[in-house]
């Protein structure tokens, strides 16, 4: 993966926001439609992986790129979400994708990173490996905040600062 250009965060996750975060998307119907789960996030990483099944197949027997581009798009999205302010959404508004191995079955597992992080415009990248770490798909996502527009979740998402 590419090297953050990003200075470390001056804010701290919420350990208790970061697991009820994962709670919540977990359990969301898409996820869970897709058999795919939120593993890890963090300010500039996330982690996705998805359990292939026969509803991810296209006609050859091998996973459809859509699966892939979703694992990509999803990835990439937490990747930057933990460093927008709270209640602040997120949409993608540009994606792209290499297909690199077809994939018949097993697990996926999408990594994204965060590449820049802007007031308005953030870029991610990710990689999607099959089991045997093999890479099968590498893709890139222009993301856009959404002030307003975010997730209400009780805990805070960053622990108070500590002084100096």
């Amino acid at each position: 993966m590419l090297q953050s250009s990003q200075s470390p965060t001056p804010l701290q996750p919420n350990p208790d926001y970061v697991q009820e975060l994962l709670g919540v998307v977990n359990s969301s119907p898409f996820p869970e439609h897709m058999a795919m789960r939120l593993v890890h996030i963090g300010p500039d990483a996330a982690r996705v992986e998805l359990q292939t099944g026969r509803c991810h197949l296209q006609p050859y027997n091998i996973v459809h790129g859509g699966v892939l581009a979703t694992l990509i798009d999803t990835v990439t999205f937490w990747a930057v979400f933990l460093r927008l302010p709270q209640e602040t959404g997120l949409v993608n508004i540009d994606l792209k994708l290499n297909y690199l191995k077809p994939v018949e079955s097993g697990l996926l597992t999408a990594k994204g990173e965060a590449v820049r992080h802007g007031k308005r415009i953030s870029y991610a990248e990710a990689r999607v490996f099959d089991e045997d770490q093999e890479l099968v798909a590498h893709g890139t996502s222009t993301l856009m905040s959404l002030p307003g527009k975010g997730l209400k979740l009780s805990a805070p998402k960053f622990l108070p600062a500590s002084a100096p």
